[in-house]
């Protein structure tokens, strides 16, 4: 009876151990392709980016086919190759029961690639995923001596007699380097470069820097519109965007602080609004109003003006935005309370979608697509200093993060060895002096409290989260951005738990 009993335990142990090596042999080839795909379609990301916006990308309007790419890559292929090697080894085994197998040291031989083979696989698969996603700095984020709380500046205001209405305008991958008609086919940038003139008292951040750790568009609208880096609660992706009815709820951002202060906010985008949760976390910072795809869809926008894989395109979104400020405009003049609108493009998404409104003159489509886009933007400009809403009305229009460096983007020969990658920006201020300037060199996080004192609110110590205005000429002793640069990098790094527990919580960050 026991030799029975050790008959079927070894028998289960080997049914057991075939089992593990086909479930080892399925997760590695997932791993691997999910390697190569995010490699190939966001280049290096984070633990965190992938966390918080890999995700939530959505087969409609936000990635398309990207989606099903992903299903059939990462979730389908690796089952069925799975199956097939089972399969295989399964007729193997039968012809060797039925005698017809290879000579023992043939099969001793076919064992040994095989257990190699799998190994390799494993071992390669593994690293290959961890280097993509950096998961080695994400551990060692994760005994950094430095927490973003420690630094944090609850954005005080202490007056707001001088509040006035504010555009922003995020350009999707809006990279100021693109402007460098001497690296690309023309400068894609020169059309909203004349509609923003410095002669005119447009102003700019010089070398505005996208953070140590950003890159991606929820990471540009957190850190310029909260101060701080985009990291999930406690820093380690146990929650942040799926299933919550908040987005950082326990911090306070810009909307958050224009709505005290009798602003109306609302946001305009041709994407779907809840892509990355973007909704959620408009809805949660004091935002009233947040349209995207299925909006215009259901405003009857004409079914060419969407790409298939994002949404609306940018000459129509900017048709919008005009009709908006209109409204926007009107409504403060009658009421007195100031408005901000908020709107993101979409067109310079890669791939790059042409829409009829665009015409191709370029060898690159990426750079007429910029060109195109930012015309439109310009042509938004326009309309706002024809309509005379420049003289009380705060204009800030920049890029949402770097264009992204993926293996499958445009423009790698100019841009992968670069010295200085800069983020594109124009700030206009009613009534400010032509001869005053923007500190420069700030990065996403310094643009939070510099939103607000363009918003026409004076802030205590001209801080607010991480970040100090760029309209002030010092930085504070004692603030973030008063630290030697590998501190603030690693401030920026470190996972912070403590702070974003809270941060993700409906509670005040400082209590």
């Amino acid at each position: 009876m026991s030799g029975r009993l050790l008959q079927m335990a070894r028998r289960s142990g080997v049914i057991l151990g075939h089992v593990l090596v086909y479930v080892l042999i399925w997760l590695s080839l997932a791993l691997l392709v999910a390697a190569v795909g995010i490699r190939f379609y966001f280049g290096e990301i984070s633990v965190g980016q992938m966390l918080l916006n890999l995700v939530s990308v959505e087969a409609d309007g936000g990635g398309g086919d990207l989606v099903w790419k992903g299903v059939l890559g990462i979730g389908v292929a690796p089952l069925l190759v799975t199956l097939a090697i089972a399969f295989w080894q399964h007729r193997r085994r039968r012809r060797r029961l039925a005698g017809e197998g290879p000579s023992p040291r043939t099969k001793w031989i076919t064992r040994a690639v095989s257990t190699v083979a799998v190994s390799a696989l494993v071992v390669g698969s593994t690293t290959a995923f961890a280097t993509t996603v950096n998961m080695a700095d994400y551990i060692k984020s994760g005994n950094s001596k430095y927490d973003v709380g420690d630094y944090y500046a609850e954005p005080v205001v202490t007056s707001a007699d001088g509040a006035r209405n504010l555009v922003l305008i995020y350009l999707e991958s809006g990279e100021g380097t693109l402007a460098d008609d001497e690296l690309f086919e023309k400068d894609a940038f020169l059309p909203l470069k004349e509609a923003t003139p410095a002669a005119e008292g447009w102003q700019s951040v010089e070398n505005f820097q996208q953070y140590a750790g950003g890159g991606w568009t929820m990471a540009g609208l957190v850190s310029t519109q909260c101060g701080v880096p985009l990291k999930s609660a406690g820093g380690d992706g146990g929650r942040g965007v799926g299933g919550v009815d908040t987005y950082m709820g326990g911090t306070t951002c810009l909307g958050d602080v224009l709505a005290g202060h009798g602003y109306t906010n609302v946001f305009l985008g041709g994407a779907s609004s809840s892509f990355a949760a973007k909704d959620t976390f408009l809805s949660s910072h004091g935002y009233s109003e947040v349209k995207g795809l299925n909006d215009w869809r259901a405003a009857g926008e004409p079914a060419d003006s969407f790409r298939p894989d994002w949404g609306l395109s940018d000459e129509r979104l900017m048709a919008n935005a005009r009709d908006k400020v209109d409204e926007l405009h009107a409504e403060a003049e009658r009421t007195g309370n100031p408005f901000n609108l908020s709107v993101l493009t979409l067109d310079t998404h890669e791939p790059v979608h042409i829409y009829d409104y665009c015409e191709v003159d370029t060898e690159n489509r990426v750079t007429s697509a910029f060109h195109c886009s930012l015309a439109q933007v310009a042509g938004f400009v326009e309309h706002m200093e024809a309509q005379g809403y420049l003289e009380d009305t705060a204009v800030v229009i920049m890029g949402d993060h770097l264009k992204h460096m993926s293996a499958g983007d445009a423009f790698h020969e100019q841009l992968d060895h670069h010295p200085n990658r800069t983020i594109f920006n124009r700030i206009w201020i009613p009534g400010q002096d032509q001869g005053s300037t923007l500190r420069d060199g700030v990065d996403q996080l310094s643009m939070y409290p510099t939103l607000l004192e363009a918003a026409g609110l004076t802030l205590e110590g001209r801080q607010a989260g991480l970040g100090v205005s760029a309209f002030a000429p010092e930085v504070p002793a004692g603030s973030a951005q008063a630290m030697d640069p590998e501190a603030y990098a690693e401030l920026l790094d470190s996972r912070s738990a403590q702070f974003y527990t809270q941060a993700w919580a409906s509670d005040d960050v400082t209590e």
